[in-house]
């Protein structure tokens, strides 16, 4: 399993956004880069800089991804019919640690991740512990009977600053979830402006 050693936030203020549009980033206080050169004006960015920045934006925002597995995703995105860059954000949000997020089982994206390690989630009523686990429509997700009542989940449920988005229905009273259909990029409560489009334009050069 991979492990993020850097502090979550600090690709918000390498990135200069507000990744997951939480209270605590930040970059709230400090609206520039780390480092003693990060109030420095930035000169205007190369193509291979922007198509750079895109995929870090995007591997970021889903947590501890490795390149490895991302170009993984780039290439199944690439190998069936349709959008790629479309099709990337469908394979990225029916990741099982994706929905666990979005269902808001979980505050952060890592922590969803854990929690699916720690086996605390069923699918179609089996023990799932592996995060990229790809879930199909019409898969029923559910914590197990003796997760329901951790801190960590409470807490998640009662956030206000997101919503559970269309494309997954959820039951808070069981804790379950059912993925309803891939979602397009225009589906995705992203905070930031994502632009698959550049991923692919990185991974094609």
């Amino acid at each position: 399993m991979s492990k993020r050693h850097s502090t979550k936030h600090k690709i918000d203020r390498r990135l200069g956004e507000n990744l997951w549009g939480r209270p605590k980033s930040p970059l709230n206080a400090r609206a520039y880069g780390p480092g003693q050169h990060g109030q420095r004006r930035k000169g205007k960015t190369s193509d291979y800089g922007l198509q750079l920045r895109a995929k870090q934006k995007l591997k970021g925002y889903y947590g501890s991804i490795t390149e490895k597995a991302f170009r993984r995703l780039y290439t199944e995105a690439n190998r069936v019919k349709g959008d790629t860059g479309e099709n990337l954000i469908g394979l990225l949000e029916s990741r099982l640690d994706a929905i666990i997020y979005r269902a808001k089982f979980v505050p952060t994206v890592f922590a969803a991740r854990q929690f699916v390690s720690h086996g605390h989630i069923l699918v179609n009523g089996k023990r799932v512990n592996i995060p990229s686990y790809q879930v199909k429509v019409g898969d029923k997700i559910e914590i197990r009977e003796r997760s329901k009542q951790l801190g960590i989940v409470l807490e998640a449920v009662q956030l206000a600053e997101r919503d559970v988005p269309e494309y997954i229905e959820t039951d808070h009273s069981k804790m379950t979830a059912t993925f309803v259909r891939v979602p397009a990029l225009s589906d995705v409560p992203y905070p930031v402006q994502m632009e698959p489009n550049l991923v692919v334009e990185f991974y094609s050069r």
